[in-house]
Formats: structure tokens, C-alpha cells, sequence
């Protein structure tokens, strides 16, 4: 939030409620932006944040998703007609995963609803999505406003995650099963002469672990963090950055806007946009739930078979294969597709990546070979290096699903 005492043209990025609290202790100073917003990249270093997510607990300042609140009698007309999955199976305390596609089929982008009540919602996104909402509103009665500001938002993952959430008064969070929501309270604290707070809780995340997102008024979000890290002090909570994120949601074989694909409302050239069937989401897809954006596209599609997809890579040797150029064979004479993401997995001991790949190239078992290039002292290096297509996801504990979690 702007300050009086600074005009807006010197603090061209937001800064979340949160923001106080990450600066506190951030020692590489190192933040980037995302979505108008000044977020942290690095608080201490990748490794000990990445192993806080593994082996503990962590906390990521997702108050810059961005937020709409769509209600109105028409709600959910409105959203199954946009949207690839079938909406009317969202009931008030769940929340769904999902995407939304041009009348070509192509992806615009994808998010999280919750459904508040029988008329009301929320739709999480990491891209701004107003416009392409509002267009498609037209005809319906519903109501869409942006509420980023209005809702600080704070992701507590790991395996420890719901033991801290109980240590810190929020009590019954353990019956609250994946893919849900619920309204919860943070226990008062009179030593810290503090009231109880009011949070949303849902059991979602971006690590393929256990773990919880805490939705509050952005009034109470330094309590919340406070509290948190207080209780956590003995168990070893960490706040973590993006990289160290990048990497967890690698592992769980989640894709990320602008990096597994690019908005087909942001793309340059002709055919760089992607179908929810190319990358992988055919199982969010609803073609029996009556027409919505892009179904007939998709529907050819699916009977043509997707020319691309997106596949899980197990990449040979320990460097991974960021941006790497596929081929069918280690000469390099024929192009196969590109990596989209990578990174070293600390915890499966693998070099992993998601790249997208010919249809031919793309069945479990499939080698490719991935043109790696490593800087050494100022020296570029080429490797070609084997590459074997494997299931997605690299890692899923059965801890991110059990009910109630264990108590660690």
C-alpha cells in the first residue's frame, strides 16, 4: 500500500500486508514482482526454504493472486458457461481446481473457485482476468468485482502445517479435507493482548503436500503472521520464497502461467497458444455438461488426437535442463519439443522437468534427448544428455490427502 509521505511514481509496486513482517527477514534482499505486487524471491537460501516445505512448515505471502468475487443470481450460469469443468458439482465449502479457454479452445488461463454460498464465489488467478470475465458476462445477471486488495492471503504447507495451525488455536482444522473451505478463528492471545481473528481456511495449495491457504482481512494479516511464527518458533517454520516454491510445485507436476504456457490472450506468434488437452487437463474438461467456451474447438481436438503434449521428463545427470531443445535422437536431427520447467529434485534425487513434446514422443517410457547448455568460469558447454518421459506427478506423499493429517 501507497504511504502519504512517498508519491505513487517512487513505489511503483504494491506491498502486501505481509510485506512488513517478509522485509523483516529477508537477508538477500531479493524480490520480484508479481501482479502489481512486490513479493520475495529469496528469504535465506532456496535449500533451507525448499526443506522447510518437505520437512516442516512454511509460510508464502499469496496476498497478489488475484481475486474476483462473482455473485449474482446468474453465478453459476455464468461460470459453467466460461468455464471447461462442470461448475453446478461445486457446492458452498469446496473449491475446484479449473481453466477457461478461448472459442478456439485455447487456454486463457487457470485458478481456483470457492463456492461461499449458493449464489457467490471466489475465483483465484494469477493473471489479471476482469476483462475477459466481463466480456463473457454479457446476457447474464451477475455481479464481478475485483477484490484483491480487500483479501490478504497466506499459504502454510508442509507436513508440520496442521499441527501449527492447531498450536496457534485454530481449532478443528484437522477435519477439513483437500479441496475444501471453511471459516475458522485463530484463538485470542491475552499475552500478546490480542483479539481472535476471523480466517477462511482452505486445504489447497501449489506443493503437492499437506498444506492450507489462510484468506483474512488484510487488517489482521501481521497477527496472523505473528502468531504463526511464535508458535512455530520450536518447529523449525520458515518463510519461503518463489524459487524455493518453483521447485515443490515442480515436483508435484503443476504447471505455472508464463512458463508451461503463456495466456492465449498474451501470445505473439501463431500457434504458440495451448488446449487444456496439450497440456495435460483433459480430466477438467466437461463434454457432457452442455456448451461452454471453446467445446467445439476441444471436441475436434479430442478427435483429431492433440498434436503436443505436456509429459513428466526423469532427465540423466545432475543439471537441469532449463529451456532445453528436444530431439528425437542424440544427433539432433529431428526436433521432438522443449522443456517448460526443471529443476534438481532434492527429495526424489531426480533431474526433472515438464516439456512439451509431439504427440508421437509422448507415451511413458519414450526417450527424448534434452541440448543442455552450462556456463563453467565464464565457458559455455554443450551436453546432449537422455531424457525418459515418466508419470506425473515426480512426488505425492499420501500425507497431502490423509484426513485427519498425522500428527508430526
Amino acid at each position: 500500500m501507497l504511504t502519504e509521505s512517498e508519491p505513487h511514481y517512487r513505489q511503483p509496486l504494491r506491498k502486501t500486508p505481509f510485506h512488513e513482517r517478509a522485509r523483516a527477514l529477508s537477508q538477500l534482499d531479493s524480490f520480484i514482482p508479481w501482479s502489481g505486487y512486490t513479493t520475495v524471491d529469496v528469504f535465506t537460501s532456496v535449500e533451507q526454504e525448499y526443506f522447510a516445505i518437505r520437512n516442516a512448515a512454511s509460510l508464502y505471502d499469496l496476498t497478489p493472486m488475484v481475486k474476483y468475487r462473482v455473485a449474482g443470481p446468474d453465478a453459476l450460469r455464468f461460470l459453467n458457461r466460461l468455464m471447461t469443468r462442470d461448475m453446478r458439482k461445486l457446492t458452498p465449502g469446496k473449491v475446484a481446481y479449473t481453466v477457461w479457454c478461448n472459442d478456439e479452445g485455447h487456454l486463457i488461463d487457470d485458478g481456483t473457485v470457492f463456492c461461499l454460498a449458493p449464489h457467490e464465489y471466489r475465483v483465484c488467478t494469477a493473471e489479471w482476468q476482469l476483462d475477459w470475465f466481463r466480456a463473457s458476462a454479457i446476457g447474464f445477471d451477475v455481479e464481478l468485482r475485483e477484490i484483491t486488495e480487500e483479501v490478504a492471503a497466506l499459504a502454510v504447507q508442509g507436513p508440520t502445517s496442521c499441527r501449527l495451525l492447531r498450536l496457534a488455536g485454530v481449532a478443528g482444522i484437522e477435519r477439513l479435507k483437500p479441496f475444501e473451505h471453511g471459516g475458522f478463528e485463530l484463538a485470542a492471545d491475552p499475552a500478546a493482548a490480542r483479539a481472535a481473528v476471523p480466517i477462511m481456511v482452505s486445504r489447497t495449495g501449489f506443493t503437492g503436500d499437506l498444506g492450507y491457504e489462510l484468506w483474512m482481512q488484510p487488517q489482521d494479516a501481521e497477527a496472523v503472521w505473528d502468531a504463526l511464527m511464535e508458535v512455530g518458533r520450536t518447529r523449525a517454520v520458515r518463510p519461503i520464497g518463489s524459487r524455493a516454491l518453483n521447485i515443490a510445485r515442480i515436483e508435484a507436476g503443476f504447471i505455472l502461467p508464463k512458463a508451461d504456457f503463456v495466456s492465449a490472450e498474451h501470445t505473439l506468434y501463431l500457434g504458440t497458444e495451448r488446449s487444456p488437452l496439450e497440456l495435460g487437463l483433459a480430466w477438467l474438461v466437461d463434454f457432457h455438461k452442455g456448451h461452454f467456451t471453446g467445446r467445439r474447438a476441444l471436441l475436434e481436438e479430442q478427435r483429431r488426437g492433440p498434436r503436443r503434449l505436456l509429459v513428466g521428463l526423469d532427465v540423466e545427470g545432475t543439471k537441469p535442463a532449463h529451456n532445453a531443445l528436444l530431439y528425437t535422437e542424440r544427433s539432433g536431427r529431428r526436433e521432438a519439443g522443449s522443456v517448460t520447467s526443471a529443476t534438481w529434485s532434492p527429495t526424489c534425487k531426480r533431474n526433472l522437468a515438464l516439456a512439451l513434446v509431439d504427440a508421437s514422443c509422448s507415451a511413458t517410457g519414450s526417450e527424448v534427448w534434452a541440448d543442455i547448455y552450462l556456463n563453467r568460469e565464464l565457458v559455455w558447454e554443450r551436453r546432449m544428455v537422455r531424457a525418459r518421459v515418466v508419470e506425473r506427478p515426480f512426488f505425492a506423499p499420501t500425507r497431502r490427502r490423509a484426513t485427519p493429517p498425522a500428527d508430526y
